[in-house]
């Protein structure tokens, strides 16, 4: 219709007609001419009348999407009203974790919704870029909390901020675990919430298997805040000038384990019964636990052992309750497992050692959830190495019988009870290795010492051989039909000669005192918070990695 309007002046100079030819069509001319030029006009009037009702509906719907410019062609793509309209917030397609790519295509495009990107993503924009495909810009891999995502499409990218707390699967709360490749990743309480550990739960990471490295965030509970500490664990209270031993956190080598999540350990335990079973060492351990996830309960009241008692180095049964989640972590005092017992001989009696049969407290911890076993140290004191007339099997009592021997029966002992009274299906069996000792000079009872060390063994050349009873325990896993989760703890507490006792085992009054505390150091249990914080690191861990019902990943 342009064309028509705009015509060559010139064509019209080269046309000639005879006056008389346009003297008899003046008037029909000038009255055709009329008629064309209103009938153009209102045809064009009518046009751009058209194209301004199209913009301008297409501006309501490019206002409403933040848009700065439009950058197509509206001739060679003429989108109608409504489909500008729904081109509103970007609607993301997530397929198995992963946010899919969306088409940039005239047909992919259409289909994509624009429009409530500010109600969608709050600090959505819309900028003129470079045509390309989208893509995830910024993601962090490693803590799989989607960050800075840019979309592009068609010279338009939306960058959307999301908040921290939004994973590829959804909310991100304290405590959750997001499976993502084979590798679980978990939010923590006390780190920052862009701050998430990719956890070595894909089978091929051994997490007993690393490095010491300083850590400023560590101990969970502050030095002096939990009194339920024994007085023989609590260094800083007995007056240990230094405080780097609890500033350290184990690294695996080839990945990473979750800072302890008190809350979420707790709602896991939700109404069960969790036991650590075993020696003064458990006990160590056990204490720790109680410590960590008191550390998270607002109102410390509801945490309480039931029978009112506050110290617990006597043998016995203590048990923690949490009010506020049903639950209880218990402890059984039982140092060597199997039954202690006496023998009636031709020369009185004697104190042995039932090799066959298990400790009387396992009334107290069949019914559990959760059970953790220990031990070892007691089978090292002069009585259980020496193995004089004091093993016991049936009414035979060996006159000599090497401890390894003696250690491995024992073990075989607890395989068959665990196997003939642990329902696999319900309770979670739990075995922690051998801690390692420190003595110089001596052991524990002959003037063994490890004051004055404030840091761990760097050099790996400088560790023991893998203890022998833990050799003895790996035969006998595997032939068990209950599962049973070991907890190889000996090499990382094999670096760890800072974080004993030693002199600190007590508050002391005069020099003399000190002097002599000097001749009888612990080397073997470790100061709270410390070392155990670490153990329980590792079996949070691990229950992640294995466990049954509440604490599958």
């Amino acid at each position: 219709m342009f064309m028509i309007l705009i015509m060559d002046s010139y064509f019209f100079k080269k046309l000639t007609f005879s006056e008389n030819f346009v003297s008899h069509r003046r008037i029909l001319l000038s009255g055709f001419s009329l008629g064309v030029g209103a009938s153009l006009l209102f045809l064009t009037l009518l046009f751009f009348n058209s194209s301004l009702n199209v913009l301008r509906g297409s501006t309501t719907s490019l206002a409403n999407s933040s848009f700065s410019s439009w950058p197509f062609s509206f001739s060679s793509h003429p989108f109608s009203s409504s489909s500008l309209t729904n081109a509103s917030s970007v609607s993301w397609v997530k397929e198995k974790g992963k946010i899919s790519e969306v088409n940039a295509s005239r047909e992919g495009f259409d289909n994509t919704h624009l429009s409530n990107s500010t109600e969608n993503h709050g600090n959505a924009t819309l900028h003129d870029e470079e045509q390309r495909f989208p893509k995830l810009n910024s993601s962090d891999p490693t803590n799989g909390v989607v960050k800075n995502v840019t979309l592009m499409a068609a010279k338009t990218r939306v960058s959307d901020e999301v908040g921290t707390e939004k994973t590829m699967e959804g909310e991100l709360h304290e405590g959750d675990l997001v499976k993502k490749n084979g590798v679980t990743v978990i939010g923590h309480d006390a780190d920052s919430k862009e701050k998430k550990m990719h956890v070595g739960l894909n089978g091929k990471c051994n997490i007993f298997d690393g490095k010491w490295v300083k850590d400023d965030s560590k101990p969970y509970y502050p030095l002096g805040s939990c009194p339920y500490i024994d007085r023989d664990f609590d260094c800083n209270l007995n007056g240990r000038p230094d405080s780097e031993y609890v500033k350290w956190k184990w690294q695996p080598n080839g990945c990473d384990i979750p800072s302890l999540n008190a809350t979420d350990f707790l709602e896991r335990l939700r109404g069960q019964k969790l036991v650590f079973v075993g020696d003064s060492l458990n006990r160590n351990m056990w204490e720790s636990l109680v410590c960590i996830l008191r550390q998270s309960i607002e109102d410390k009241k509801r945490v309480f052992e039931i029978s009112g008692k506050s110290e617990f180095k006597k043998k016995g049964v203590y048990a923690f309750r949490f009010e506020d989640y049903n639950c209880s972590v218990d402890f059984v005092g039982s140092p060597f497992i199997v039954q202690e017992s006496t023998f009636k001989g031709i020369n009185g009696s004697l104190e042995t050692l039932r090799l066959d049969l298990m400790d009387q407290t396992t009334s107290m911890y069949h019914d559990a959830d959760i059970i953790v076993f220990n031990t070892g140290h007691w089978w090292t004191h002069e009585k259980t190495s020496k193995g004089e007339d004091y093993y016991q099997e049936g009414n035979h009592v060996y006159p000599r019988l090497k401890v390894l021997n003696a250690y491995t029966r024992a073990l075989t002992t607890w395989a068959k009870w665990i196997d003939n009274n642990i329902d696999a299906s319900r309770t979670q069996v739990f075995f922690r290795g051998y801690s390692v000792t420190h003595f110089r000079g001596g052991q524990w009872n002959s003037g063994g010492q490890c004051n004055k060390e404030t840091e761990p063994i760097f050099n790996g050349t400088h560790l023991r051989k893998y203890p022998s009873k833990m050799r003895a325990l790996d035969n006998i896993i595997p032939k068990m039909k209950t599962p049973v989760i070991y907890m190889n703890i000996s090499r990382l507490t094999d670096y760890r000669k800072d974080g004993h006792p030693s002199i600190y085992r007590m508050e002391y009054k005069t020099a003399e005192e000190r002097a002599s505390a000097e001749l009888h150091q612990d080397c073997s249990h470790w100061c709270l918070p410390g070392v155990p914080d670490t153990w329980n690191e590792l079996f949070y861990a691990s229950l992640l990695k294995y466990g049954k019902g509440s604490w599958k990943t």
